[in-house]
């Protein structure tokens, strides 16, 4: 369970200052523009109306409990993204809110921004490095390379 949560992938130093940076640059961006701006404005949101998915398990939930999960994707998952711990799940969290916004809330919405109302570009843009992420895992600069050492190089 411990080598699943905090696997880090890689270790080479170039490869992991690029992780690095995509990880810290796209959590940051979602955490400070979308997760904490949400955190603070949650009634607010939910007044306005807050989108329901349609699709079984998840429609079950109230708008209440879907804008908290979504808070703990873009807030949570952002902020382990940016330490580098449990990137991996953390990745895979903050993608798939990306593809319930992206294939869920703006489902009728063009692809790409080119006129006035919204556009499914914004989540698929944050769903890319998520996906890069989950398929690299955290580098050697984050706390899962320090909570997971590894006794001998991986061949792969």
């Amino acid at each position: 369970m411990k080598k699943f949560l905090f696997d880090c992938g890689t270790r080479d130093a170039t490869a992991s200052l690029g992780i690095f940076t995509l990880r810290v640059m796209v959590g940051l961006m979602m955490l400070i523009g979308h997760g904490i701006p949400k955190i603070q404005n949650f009634q607010a949101i939910l007044k306005k109306g807050f989108y329901q998915p349609e699709v079984f398990p998840l429609s079950l939930m109230s708008p209440q409990v879907s804008l908290a999960m979504l808070i703990g994707a873009e807030a949570v998952a952002s902020a382990l993204l940016v330490l580098g711990l449990m990137t991996r799940p953390a990745a895979f969290v903050f993608g798939f809110a990306m593809v319930v916004a992206a294939f869920g809330a703006h489902v009728a919405d063009p692809w790409f921004a080119g006129g006035p109302g919204p556009s499914k570009e914004l989540a698929l843009m944050y769903l890319i490095p998520a996906v890069a992420i989950i398929l690299s895992g955290a580098g050697a600069f984050s706390l899962d390379a320090a909570i997971h050492k590894e006794s001998k190089r991986r061949r792969w």
